[in-house]
């Protein structure tokens, strides 16, 4: 099938059957069938396309998705931005200093990627860069989620320590990278791909941010492991939850929905209902704090839309 595997925001870049990379756009009346989406076809899709004189072509139909990440616009809060589609995994790269990765953030992912079906490995990158504070801090990072039921890997994409480990969990699958500007989600993608050559950036001196190096999501080759793709994503600042029902919310949260079926009430939402198991689980330190409080701002974001990306 032919599949999308560049999208420039115009323009998209599709790999034939044949192995021939066809520039397309899109037939206008995809924007007219109720997709609420900023980007209609995104990479990983599988796509029909009709070729024009011109030798580019026009994709006319996308065939069923297995499953996608998706998160609100950031300008346009009633419509989403789909990352990717036809992921076997979706690798979160995250720092927990130069800049520090909020749990909040990794929360809003995890949830996004379980309402998806999309497994979700967490990198923790820059481990050559910490002290034993913050390496402490990482430690326990690793144990609440590894806890919940989520992989990590402590990694340093600058010394290359546990990316062997990682390639090894990449083999023949289809690898959405996603994170904070800045993390070294770029320098990664260099060091398991050699010749690739992303370009990079140095860390804001004013505020500690990253700097956007990579400005389209694109599929790239993963050779030497079983017909592997990365999907490389530009740096995301925040996570806007996207057509998710709050009654709904708590299955995105593992621990939640684990402690959730012991509840007094079928409907109850965890803030304040008598008999519930999952407020009992969190004053009993079984559910965290940090996970909670994700939770519920998750669970107002469809109320209020309270959600903003922040500056």
């Amino acid at each position: 099938m032919n599949l999308v595997i560049k999208n420039t925001g115009s323009w998209y870049t599709v790999l034939t059957d044949e192995g021939e990379r066809v520039e397309c756009k899109i037939k206008g009346s995809f924007r007219l069938r109720g997709i609420k989406s900023t980007n209609p076809v995104t990479v990983g899709d599988h796509v029909d396309i009709l070729r024009n004189q011109e030798g580019t072509a026009f994709i006319t139909g996308i065939h069923e998705r297995r499953n996608y990440i998706v998160r609100k616009s950031i300008n346009l809060s009633k419509q989403s931005h789909i990352l990717a589609a036809n992921v076997d995994q979706a690798c979160l790269v995250v720092t927990v200093a130069n800049p520090e990765t909020s749990t909040t953030f990794i929360d809003r992912f995890l949830a996004s990627a379980e309402a998806y079906s999309v497994p979700v490995i967490i990198l923790l990158n820059k481990t050559d860069l910490l002290d034993d504070e913050l390496h402490r801090y990482q430690e326990m990072l690793v144990n609440l989620y590894e806890t919940i039921g989520y992989e990590c890997l402590q990694i340093s994409a600058a010394t290359g320590a546990g990316t062997d480990i990682l390639r090894e969990k990449l083999r023949g699958k289809v690898s959405l990278f996603a994170g904070h500007s800045g993390v070294g989600k770029s320098t990664l993608l260099n060091s398991l791909i050699p010749g690739l050559n992303l370009k990079t950036a140095e860390l804001s001196d004013a505020y500690n941010l990253g700097q956007h190096t990579t400005t389209f999501s694109e599929m790239i080759p993963l050779p030497d492991v079983g017909g592997g793709w990365l999907i490389d994503t530009p740096g995301v600042k925040g996570f806007g939850s996207f057509d998710m029902k709050p009654e709904e919310m708590s299955s995105y949260f593992k621990e939640i929905f684990h402690f959730s079926k012991d509840c007094k009430f079928n409907n109850c939402t965890h803030t304040r209902e008598p008999g519930c198991a999952v407020l009992k689980a969190l004053s009993e330190h079984y559910i965290s704090e940090s996970r909670y409080k994700s939770y519920l701002s998750m669970m107002q974001d469809e109320d209020d839309n309270r959600y903003r990306e922040p500056e």
